[in-house]
């Protein structure tokens, strides 16, 4: 999905879980609209495989684990010293390990909760410094998965629902400092965290059943409601958990009938 547009000229912006699926779109779409971009990922050979060929001027490529307290600041001052400032943060990495309440790890639902609610808060954390001073705006992805629940994730579940809370609970904090806090949630997307789902045919037909419009989404589907979000063109939109779904959540959970 390409844009013409130019809502990011010169404005500096970081998104984690860079290397792969939503993150990599997402980078890609800030690129194609004029921004200096600070792309974070777990892995640095799977970032610079990502943005082979890319425009390095524009493109600052960092890697970490995102629940690392001492990683978030060092983020930031990166993005400070090579971009300026700090006008967009786009928290996006995350890992979701299934089971139920009896069945998960203790380690597994500390790992879920370390990624996917603890990154998120130091990187925010951090950032928030330079937002202010930009008056500008945090993306979250969270998912369908923390608007409700799924069969056997209770970690990812539980995790997804504290993003969700948090984004509104920052948004009521910051929304007075010209700060605006708002999240995606994308239900099943191509990416590779849904690998095994997509080569599933039964599985994925039942997903299909359920999503009016019969397909899983796409990274670049995503990352264009994410750049909507961060741009000026949602400037009275904060707080919100939009959902990005196929209409998935319009439905009561009644099958098709006919």
């Amino acid at each position: 999905m390409e844009s013409n547009l130019n809502r990011f000229g010169g404005m500096s912006i970081i998104v984690t879980g860079a290397a792969s699926g939503i993150g990599k779109a997402t980078v890609e779409r800030f690129l194609s609209e004029g921004a200096n971009v600070t792309a974070l990922g777990h892995h640095r050979e799977k970032l610079e495989d990502a943005f082979d060929g890319a425009d390095k001027e524009r493109l600052q490529l960092l890697d970490g684990d995102v629940s690392d307290p001492d990683l978030a600041p060092k983020v930031i001052a990166a993005a400070v010293d090579r971009f300026g400032g700090v006008d967009v943060l786009v928290n996006n990495a995350g890992m979701g390990t299934g089971g139920t309440v009896e069945d998960i790890s203790l380690e597994d639902w500390n790992r879920q909760m370390a990624v996917n609610v603890t990154g998120y808060f130091l990187m925010a954390k951090a950032a928030m410094p330079e937002i202010r001073k930009t008056k500008g705006a945090i993306v979250m992805t969270s998912s369908v998965s923390g608007l409700g629940g799924d069969w056997s994730f209770v970690g990812y579940n539980a995790s997804k629902g504290a993003i969700t809370n948090m984004v509104r609970a920052m948004a009521l904090d910051h929304a007075g400092e010209g700060i605006r806090v708002n999240a995606v949630c994308p239900s099943m997307t191509k990416t590779g965290m849904t690998e095994g789902m997509m080569d599933n045919d039964e599985l994925l037909d039942k997903f299909r059943e359920r999503i009016p419009s019969g397909r899983p989404g796409e990274p670049e589907e995503i990352a264009a409601v994410i750049a909507f979000l961060a741009s000026k063109d949602a400037v009275w939109v904060n707080g919100v958990n939009l959902p990005v779904d196929g209409g998935l959540s319009a439905s009561n959970g009644q099958p098709p009938l006919g």
